[in-house]
């Protein structure tokens, strides 16, 4: 939510379009150096006296700079990384990928150790490896992998790929713990031939870690620093269990056959459906819903990638008198993943299935086939639940028939699944006293132990009505919460109303469909064709901006703070958590002005006939599932939902204001957002509050001469990432070890032969060609904060967390004299709230300094446990969900953060009609548009045809990329040689002048001695009776061949001080 920020912390520049360019930066300091630095020494020793010339060389230097300005910024905005998996065999091989699903480890690399007889290694130490290989490449502008990979090898490119494992669900097996690991990676060359060049095709090379008790591993990709700048970039690469390798070594699902052949039959005007996992912790998803087919969507890469799927189940549809079954189909209704066991419904059956999880589970016990359970039981509907708790994860499935208000409530763990009929005792409809009822969802407190269920209840002589119902589990005891008002209350204008019972109610019919809770704010929802909200389970709000004409179908949250809502007319609002306004982000304006942008950058992830599949979150971002048709051709894709430029587009198209100034009004584009900058200040150092652990290895140096590795380096490298893991998991941190570090004991002998290992290295001595620095593999326990804050914090007793939150108010800045009325006028326009979901548990400080000369106002927010809810017990069990919710008052709707693009694209891109416009003259290139706007034919309400006019100024707009690279290169080439031309002016002037002089010197001498002869010889042989006259005459003579003489030589000497 950054808006004209100049500078950012750490002296990082920041565009004026939002996000931070190190690249820029980086760019103009590498040019400036290369253009500038040498030529400026070189000019300053040789003309020593024109130094004054050199403000104009820099200003000049400042125009030649641009178009390496506009390059970085189109260039950051096209490169992205590219990773896949592959096995031992497959490295160095283009084209390959594998499927993450081998967990034990490897003994060949051991083989390899053998021969690194002066290395730090154990000689007596067996090493094992992991299976896989991250494979690492990237691609920029649309060009050829290859050859950018090479480009960003030859610059000094090295990926940097940072490991996060997930926590196991079962505490009381895994030790809990926030571990990751980063590793640099090793260039590699292709094995394929090359013969037109040395190197060919090229890529990285990390080994892919497994940790016991972690199926889920997120890989975050960025640069060294070096190179072309391209954007960090997060995977999902998960184990797949349910995988076999058949006896031809091809791969086959085990809960089903794979469907190639995507038709469109399978998805086009098919209604979407939720995607219900657990969070955080599923590594495989599923998505059933297509119609009269018992196929189901799977991925293990967040649909990266996916797969089409026939299930293997037997279909044995039953009804009977106590199971009424309208029809019957072959469509997966309900689909729910969780750790290691899937669970589908097909009409009333419901199936599950449990992969071969060795990491797990320690064995290998995977279901093998689908199991049906229940089987007895008429299922109606299965209700997830997204949060695991207690060591275990939990599913509910709602009956109907002769089970008519009871619930099975399934606990999974290590794989193991069990189901309990709930109430114990009796049913529901029974517990609170009435005859018939239906339990139409329900949602699992874990925290309190607590199920509450949405009953609906059939009156005899009234239409029906519904109740929330709360079950404790631990009391058996059935309690009614909150009666649902029977029709939507009248709102008048307002955008939330408490429901108290005092308010009118329109005649629409409340008809409620659904619940959801979020644990880490203590929200509760109830949704239909309504939305109504309470964080106590008994005193709700409405919602009035969601219209009582449409339905709701699913939710979705991030559990960050936002939400989206999908309707049965697959309309998409959205809501952020903590307020009260709701946005409808498709179909509206904002999305149809979105659209045309990207049919005018041309995109294939857009086409005017699509359906949507789903609508998920990941890593708090919105994401669609479509499936598009474009020339009689489909294809399922994954794109993102721009929520904030749909809002921003939003605010542009809805609010407008027009100004008089002079004779005309003017439309200027407010911006109500009541700050210009945000940021996060004084945040700590992270680690101690989050608990995370990580350690970093850089692969072994090659000493060959290219640097490139070959597969025993890699092989050693696989070696000491595992041996680093297995150190990391045998130590348990003993109280009396000197140093708290699991690699101390690793190198402890070795660290006294540190000099003779790096002694052979240098001289290329070293065994295997392979040098092992000790110092590569360590553990880092000082991580710096990244001015943001982290995912989650942990708070002991008595504990507490600082942040400041800085805040530049919109507005002009501020007089001297004006600072005593500003102080207070500053602290009023912005305010800052902090919501606690729990706060008998937490409290929360704010404190305000408002820093008048900088137009800025500072908050300095403290979060601290208040010793008043837990009682003692094992680190990371049975845990407290809370959040905390620190928002700026009014800015909802209003403020948007910003990426590197900015909150507005860059749009005079290729094929805008704005691209590369080519300048005429010197002056930019500048447009004026006269824009008449008329009621004509669109406001009916009048006979007059009211018109405004208005000119719109265009200008500012950019060259192209690669016209600003020819525009860089001739003014580069011109500009060096004049400086060329200048040097060498200087260095051959002094000897042209010396030349010049010497020959004039020897030509005056030649003159000298020639009249001298021709005077001096006559006068000797003149007779004796004229010699007095002889001599007279010739004196005289001499004289004036002297006089004559004498006049050229001091002209000469005039001319040359002239």
């Amino acid at each position: 939510m950054e808006r004209g920020r100049e500078k950012g912390e750490g002296g990082q520049k920041v565009s004026r379009f939002g996000g931070k360019v190190r690249t820029e930066q980086a760019l103009t300091d590498k040019v400036r150096a290369t253009f500038c630095a040498a030529p400026r020494c070189t000019l300053m020793a040789l003309c020593g006296r024109n130094s004054r010339v050199l403000p104009a060389l820099w200003a000049l230097l400042a125009v030649l700079l641009v178009p390496w300005r506009l390059w970085a910024i189109e260039d950051i905005e096209e490169c992205t990384w590219q990773v896949v998996l592959n096995k031992f065999e497959t490295v160095g091989k283009n084209g390959m990928s594998d499927r993450f699903f081998s967990q034990e480890p490897l003994e060949t690399v051991d083989n390899v150790f053998r021969p690194l007889v002066d290395a730090p290694t154990d000689q007596d130490e067996k090493y094992l490896s992991f299976p896989y290989y991250l494979k690492i490449n990237y691609s920029c502008n649309g060009e050829s992998s290859e050859a950018q990979v090479r480009k960003g090898h030859l610059t000094g490119l090295k990926p940097v790929v940072l490991v996060t494992f997930q926590s196991p669900v079962n505490f009381h097996r895994w030790k809990i713990e926030q571990l990751q690991i980063q590793m640099e990676a090793a260039p590699f060359r292709s094995k394929e031939e090359c013969i037109a060049e040395e190197v060919c095709v090229m890529s990285w090379y990390t080994p892919m870690p497994i940790k016991n008790g972690s199926v889920v591993m997120r890989v975050d990709v960025s640069s060294n620093g070096l190179g072309p700048f391209i954007h960090d970039k997060r995977f999902q690469v998960n184990i797949n269990g349910f995988l076999q390798r058949q006896q031809d070594d091809t791969l086959q699902f085990t809960v089903g056959n794979e469907i190639f052949n995507l038709i469109p039959r399978y998805f086009v005007n098919v209604p979407s459906r939720p995607l219900w996992h657990t969070v955080d912790q599923a590594p495989v998803l599923i998505l059933g819903g297509i119609s009269d087919e018992k196929f189901i969507l799977l991925t293990d890469t967040s649909f990266r990638d996916f797969f089409l799927v026939e299930l293997n189940i037997d279909s044995c549809w039953v009804g009977s008198f106590y199971c009424p079954q309208a029809s019957f189909t072959a469509t997966i209704y309900d689909a729910i993943a969780t750790e290691s066991t899937l669970f589908i419904r097909q009409n009333q059956l419901v199936y599950y299935f449990t992969g071969t999880y060795i990491t797990l589970h320690e064995s290998n016990h995977g279901s093998g086939s689908w199991v049906r359970v229940l089987a007895n039981e008429c299922i109606k509907r299965l209700c997830p639940v997204h949060f695991h708790s207690n060591g275990s994860e939990y599913i509910m499935a709602l009956t109907t028939g002769k089970r008519e208000g009871y619930v099975h409530f399934g606990t999974i763990t290590d794989g193991h699944v069990s189901f309990q009929l709930l109430p114990k005792q009796r049913s529901v409809c029974e517990g609170i006293e009435v005859v018939n009822c239906s339990i139409t969802w329900a949602v699992f407190i874990a925290d309190d132990y607590n199920l509450l269920m949405l009953v609906e209840i059939e009156a005899p002589t009234t239409r029906n009505y519904f109740q929330v119902v709360s079950y404790d589990l631990v009391r058996d005891n059935l309690v009614i919460l909150y009666t649902i008002p029977e029709f939507i209350p009248d709102a008048r204008g307002l955008e939330f109303l408490m429901i108290l019972g005092t308010e009118s109610y329109t005649n629409f019919p409340m008809v409620p469909k659904g619940m959801f809770y979020n644990p880490y704010k203590n929200l509760l929802l109830i949704w239909g064709n309504f939305l109504l909200q309470s964080y106590n389970y008994e005193n709700f709000i409405y919602l009035a901006d969601f219209p009582k004409e449409e339905s709701i179908k699913y939710l979705v949250n991030s559990f960050h703070g936002d939400m989206a809502i999908v309707t049965e007319t697959e309309e998409i609002w959205y809501l952020l958590e903590g307020s009260y306004r709701m946005y409808k982000l498709f179909p509206s304006k904002g999305w149809g002005m979105y659209i045309n942008l990207q049919m005018m950058h041309q995109s294939s992830l857009y086409t005017s006939n699509e359906t949507m599949v789903t609508l998920f979150y990941e890593d708090s971002k919105l994401y669609q599932l479509v499936y598009l048709m474009n020339n009689q051709k489909g294809r399922l894709v994954k794109r993102l939902m721009p929520v904030e430029e749909l809002l921003m587009y939003h605010q542009l198209s809805d609010h407008y204001l027009l100004h008089q100034r002079g004779n005309q009004l003017t439309l200027p584009f407010t911006n109500f957002c009541p700050f210009t900058v945000i940021r996060l200040r004084d945040l700590p150092n992270p680690q101690v509050y989050t608990r995370q652990e990580r350690y970093q290895a850089h692969p072994p140096r090659m000493l060959e001469p290219s640097g490139f590795h070959d597969e025993n380096s890699l092989a050693v490298y696989q070696g000491l990432i595992y041996h680093l893991l297995c150190l990391h998991s045998k130590y348990l941190k003993p109280y009396a070890d000197p140093v708290h570090d699991s690699t101390w004991r690793w190198w402890k002998n070795k660290k006294l032969n540190r000099d003779y290992y790096f002694y052979l290295a240098s001289n290329l001595q070293s065994a295997s060609n392979v040098y092992i620095d000790m110092t590569s593999y360590e553990k880092i326990y000082d991580l710096k904060a990244k001015h943001e804050l982290p995912e989650r914090i942990f708070l002991d007793k008595g504990t507490s967390y600082s942040f400041s939150v800085f805040l530049t108010v919109r507005g002009h800045s501020i007089n001297l004299q004006e600072r005593v009325l500003a102080a207070v006028d500053l602290g009023s326009k912005v305010d800052l709230g902090v919501v606690l979901a729990d706060p008998g548990c937490l409290e929360a400080v704010v404190k305000e300094e408002v820093l008048t000369n900088r137009n800025s106002v500072l908050f300095w927010v403290t979060l601290s446990d208040k010793r008043s809810c837990f009682d003692q017990g094992i680190s990371g069990h049975h845990l407290l969900k809370t959040s905390m919710l620190v928002k700026v008052v009014g800015t909802v709707g209003r403020c948007f953060q910003n990426t590197h693009q900015g909150p507005r694209m860059w749009l005079c891109l290729r094929n805008s009609p704005c691209h590369d416009t080519i300048p005429h003259t010197i002056f930019a290139p500048e447009f004026f548009f006269k824009v008449l706007v008329s009621n004509r034919g669109v406001d009916k309400s009048t006979y007059c045809d009211y018109q405004l006019t208005f000119l719109l100024h265009i200008h500012g707009l950019p060259l192209s990329a690669k016209r600003a690279l020819l525009i860089l290169m001739v003014s580069s080439s011109v500009f060096i040689g004049l400086v060329i031309l200048y040097i060498v002016f200087c260095l051959l002037l002094p000897v042209v002048v010396k030349a010049c002089n010497t020959l004039r010197w020897k030509i005056n001498n030649i003159i000298t001695s020639e009249s001298y002869y021709t005077y001096t010889s006559p006068s000797r042989i003149f007779s004796g009776t004229s010699e007095t006259k002889s001599k007279v005459s010739s004196s005289v003579s001499s004289k004036v061949v002297e006089e004559k003489e004498e006049a050229p030589v001091e002209t000469s000497k005039k001319h040359s001080i002239t």
